[in-house]
């Protein structure tokens, strides 16, 4: 995003909900402030040490072929955070956004597709649980032929197990605790003070199909996100992108909101504090993403 120095970004929320109303092609490109109140570590910036590693130098293909033991160790503590967290209530009105019966209560004739850069499954969640209770109420809210996804997870599954073998590469969602049995209890090692186990290879969480070393399901730093083809179809046809809850510096995602701009589209942030480009947004919300979040999509609900 690139306006001139003398903009400032709105934080008129009569004038954005005049926007959204006139919005015919919405995203909304999230990241880890999103489920920052769901008590999900955020390991970027200051914070980003897991015991006394910097948390991105773990999470690549590098690191793996390094120490597997370690990398899962990593994972396995956010598996066991992931797990015992619940959807926010950001994460509730982004899926309520993604269901044309609300959101055409706020902007009619309008598409909707969340991008998200978390991995911890919180928003696919929350989809599914808000999903069947309108439909248990007699709501339809079943996606129609052809109709562009509602949720986009560009950096993969914290819960997708995939084979690191060659010839197998099979993945599969896996929600047990522990995903092996080895790793129990090495989340809490770093609060003890403890030495860090050397977990052998073999125990490992492995492949259920082929029995060789298997992965974390997820976009490491040096691999290519998911859906690019996808989200660059999107975010072309976008008439206004929601930014919430990122920094907006790993790309391909933070070119995401410059693109929209670059056709006419409007920009909103919904961010906790200050970040980089914001100031070129044509809206900014500072504040806890599931509170500005509620303000700026005022849903009438009946049935939650």
């Amino acid at each position: 995003m690139s306006k001139d120095s003398s903009h400032h970004p709105s934080s008129d929320m009569e004038a954005f909900a005049k926007v959204l109303a006139s919005s015919k092609h919405i995203i909304a490109v999230a990241g880890a402030g999103l489920s920052a109140a769901s008590g999900i570590p955020t390991f970027r910036g200051a914070g980003g040490m897991w015991r006394k590693y910097d948390a991105i130098s773990i999470a690549t293909p590098t690191a793996f072929a390094a120490n597997p033991s370690r990398v899962w160790q990593f994972y396995h503590y956010r598996r066991e955070k992931a797990l015992s967290a619940n959807p926010n209530d950001a994460h509730t009105v982004l899926t309520l956004l993604s269901l044309p019966p609300l959101r055409h209560q706020l902007a009619p004739s309008s598409t909707f597709t969340l991008i998200t850069q978390n991995v911890d499954g919180l928003s696919e969640r929350a989809l599914s649980d808000i999903s069947a209770t309108f439909e248990a109420s007699g709501m339809d809210i079943k996606p129609a032929p052809g109709e562009q996804p509602r949720l986009l997870e560009m950096h993969g599954k914290l819960f997708e197990l995939t084979c690191t073998s060659a010839h197998c590469r099979h993945s599969e969602l896996n929600f047990e605790s522990p995903v092996a049995k080895a790793l129990q209890g090495t989340e809490d090692l770093v609060e003890a003070g403890e030495m860090e186990p050397d977990i052998p290879v073999e125990d490992l969480p492995r492949c259920k199909k082929c029995g060789s070393l298997a992965r974390p399901g997820v976009v490491w730093f040096e691999e290519i996100p998911k859906h690019l083809e996808t989200i660059d179809k999107l975010v072309g046809e976008a008439d206004l992108c929601l930014v919430i809850g990122t920094s907006s510096t790993v790309y391909p995602a933070a070119a995401y909101a410059e693109e929209v701009q670059s056709h006419g589209g409007r920009v909103a942030v919904f961010n906790l504090e200050r970040s980089q480009g914001d100031e070129a947004a044509d809206f900014l919300f500072l504040g806890p993403c599931e509170k500005t979040l509620a303000k700026a999509f005022p849903f009438k609900i009946d049935c939650l």
